[in-house]
């Protein structure tokens, strides 16, 4: 309970207890004035219910004050009865909240009625709302770079991933993600955009003239006297362009030949070699120790520890400076990808309904433990504080609500009381 509601409880049950103790206070000078009338006339019918209203003012005010304290400090039997019992209350208090309120098949029924998946679809679309979440994760990035740059936490992580990587089989998981990688042939494909790229740019003219170039100058160096033949006869730079327009002519055919041809010998030959190669890398021991090898010398270098460091830094300052930004990119693409996940959990109901088990199947798996631990915090919680705290505490919780039936009680009594003195009277009479 904060400061200034436990202040304004403590005042209104003060109040209360006052208007207890003046109720109490009239009624006992009314019966002194009765009781100095020698109950003369109405002073009769007073002094009854000054009488009754004293003694149901005075045994409810004992009740009240016999919860939380002795009455008067003196150590009656059967009073502080909440000081007195409060490890039994704590553990009573703890078993209730648990199996009344977190009762598995509870908080399982509450859930659905309360569709999380639907309710977070409506919240996500709200262009606020993914704003709101974007911040909030943007801020929380924010904090992990942070965290990040303690130069201890560097070295822990910067020790774990070069552990990590030094006991990882780098030639069998190399094998492994081959084999995912060429599974229903899609290695092909790759080949196919291989070999229209090459095709493109072998098309190109500037490339033809490049190949040119190419052959006159090692012609020249290698075979100088044969170029000064062919000098004679033509024009070298025009013999050179149409052997290279022949070369290219030729290899963009054997591209097209092998891209139109799905049973052609060198896409089989390609096959034959990724396969080799896949299987080498799983099974070769000697492939797999220079690659192990090269796998440790590069992880040594410290080329590599200060390459790695680099790019680290530069991507956290791009993310530093791009956070602190009003129109962040990535704050604006987290917002962007929160209403797009909103959108789809709307009009998805496989996903919608896939979110709700889920959550429920974390509920259930979760709630035993979650619902011990509560009830046991709660308990070790109350028990552990000082007897005067949860009296007090209890106290401002529902004393005011208390000093009605003190209250009560004297009216009450006094109404008895009048009621007594009624028949006292009738039985006189008929006597």
């Amino acid at each position: 309970m904060n400061g200034s509601a436990a202040a304004v409880k403590a005042r209104e049950l003060a109040k209360m207890k006052r208007v207890a103790l003046a109720l109490l206070a009239t009624v006992t000078l009314l019966f002194v004035l009765a009781r100095l009338q020698h109950g003369a006339g109405v002073w009769g019918w007073v002094a009854a219910f000054a009488e009754a209203a004293m003694i149901g003012a005075l045994a409810d005010w004992f009740a009240v004050v016999a919860l939380f304290r002795h009455p008067l400090g003196l150590p009656i039997p059967h009073t502080a009865i909440i000081p007195a019992n409060k490890d039994r209350i704590a553990g009573n208090l703890a078993a209730f909240i648990r199996d009344k309120f977190l009762a598995t098949d509870t908080i399982v029924r509450k859930l659905r009625a309360f569709d999380p998946a639907g309710r977070l679809a409506l919240w996500l679309q709200q262009p606020d709302n993914a704003a709101l979440m974007a911040g909030k994760l943007a801020s929380a990035l924010a904090g992990w770079l942070d965290f990040i740059d303690d130069a201890r936490v560097r070295r822990f992580l910067a020790a774990s991933i070069r552990g990590r990587l030094k006991d990882l089989d780098l030639s069998a998981m190399s094998g492994k993600i081959l084999d995912a990688l060429t599974a229903d042939d899609r290695h092909q494909e790759v080949l196919d955009a291989a070999l229209a790229r090459l095709a493109r740019w072998l098309d190109d003219p500037d490339v033809q003239a490049a190949f040119a170039a190419m052959i006159v100058e090692v012609a020249g160096k290698e075979y100088p006297k044969v170029l000064r033949a062919v000098g004679l006869v033509t024009d070298t730079e025009e013999f050179s362009r149409r052997i290279a327009g022949s070369i290219v002519r030729g290899i963009n055919g054997w591209l097209h030949d092998i891209g139109d041809d799905p049973q052609h010998p060198r896409r089989q030959a390609f096959d034959e070699s990724v396969a080799e190669f896949i299987e080498r890398l799983k099974t070769d021991v000697d492939l797999a120790a220079r690659i192990e090898a090269a796998k440790r010398d590069m992880l040594a270098h410290p080329a590599m520890a200060a390459y790695l460091n680099g790019l680290w830094d530069d991507m956290k300052t791009w993310l530093r400076s791009d956070l602190q930004r009003a129109d962040s990119h990535l704050a604006a693409r987290l917002r962007g990808a929160a209403m797009a996940f909103g959108a789809t959990l709307a009009t998805n109901p496989a996903l919608h309904d896939s979110l709700d088990d889920h959550l429920q199947s974390a509920v259930v798996a979760l709630a035993d433990d979650f619902r011990d631990g509560l009830a046991d915090h709660i308990a070790s919680t109350i028990r552990g504080w000082k007897d005067e705290d949860l009296v007090r505490e209890l106290e401002l919780s529902v004393g005011r609500d208390l000093q009605f039936i003190r209250l009560n009680g004297t009216l009450v009594g006094g109404a008895i009381g009048v009621l007594l003195h009624a028949l006292t009277l009738l039985a006189g009479r008929a006597g």
